[in-house]
């Protein structure tokens, strides 16, 4: 299936490694212009040739950027210029008791996972609007539904992701402009494997068996008793980026395996 993404110009925050590194080789694969970001241009590099190394005809470029400092995003806005396609994928999280959690932490949390996508989407907002064609698509988590009590500030940041992308959709109205969020569950990432690695390595037992034990116990409303792939997130995320996604506005969609045990 042609996506029609051919051309299109595509900016991914936090996308060296994990989920978003996944939607940027994707999008890449489909033909977009890609512009990569990260904290470090050694990160950035190594991501570019990944991704060039099996889209050999990819476009794709790389701007350091740390979203956590405001200044720091207005250079990488400067620097980028329009896009047609933004993908506010940068998130931090922590397990952390709720009555240590500061107010440092807090506003940590809240400038990195919220306010960054605040920002880029309050600059390329009125573009998409004034060409009457964009996307933009928050990566938010089955956590923003189900909070959870070792990381409630996390939790609190990715609701609030939803309220942005469901308000600003409401913006869009009678446009070729969307706004959508997408909820992942648990996510087989780097961070994830290399979690799963020390676990099993702790137990003396395997990875498979951490990861059943983790459904078994942790997660055991999941239906697909697995975690998700990153290039299984990035498919969704394509497929909301290209024009045949076109009625699909203003939506959280889930894809958490399940996890989440609600009708709608």
């Amino acid at each position: 299936m042609d996506l029609e993404l051919s051309g299109k110009r595509a900016l991914i925050s936090g996308s060296t490694s994990g989920i978003g590194y996944a939607i940027a080789k994707s999008l890449a694969a489909e033909g977009a212009d890609v512009i990569i970001t990260g904290r470090n241009e050694k990160h950035i590099e190594t991501a570019i040739k990944g991704i060039v190394s099996q889209t050999s005809e990819a476009k794709v470029a790389g701007v350091v950027a740390d979203f956590g400092n405001a200044n720091e995003i207005d250079n990488l806005l400067k620097t980028v210029g329009d896009v047609d396609i933004l993908i506010n994928n940068v998130g931090i999280f922590e397990p952390k008791d709720f009555l240590e959690i500061t107010d440092e932490d807090w506003k940590t949390f809240f400038e990195i996972n919220v306010l960054s996508g605040v920002r880029l989407s309050r600059f390329y907002f009125p573009k998409m609007l004034s060409k009457n064609w964009g996307r933009i698509i928050f990566i938010s988590s089955e956590s923003a539904i189900n909070i959870p009590e070792e990381m409630i500030h996390y939790g609190a940041t990715k609701t609030t992701q939803l309220g942005l992308s469901r308000g600003l959709a409401k913006l869009t109205r009678g446009t070729a402009v969307t706004v959508n969020a997408v909820l992942p569950g648990p996510t087989k990432s780097d961070g994830v494997n290399a979690f799963l690695s020390d676990l099993a390595k702790g137990q003396g037992i395997s990875k498979e068996e951490v990861e059943k034990d983790f459904f078994r116990n942790a997660r055991p409303s999941s239906l697909i008793q697995r975690f998700a792939s990153i290039e299984e997130i990035a498919s969704l995320v394509v497929y909301l980026s290209s024009p045949l996604s076109s009625a699909v506005n203003g939506a959280s969609l889930r894809i958490d395996g399940g996890v989440v045990n609600t009708i709608v």
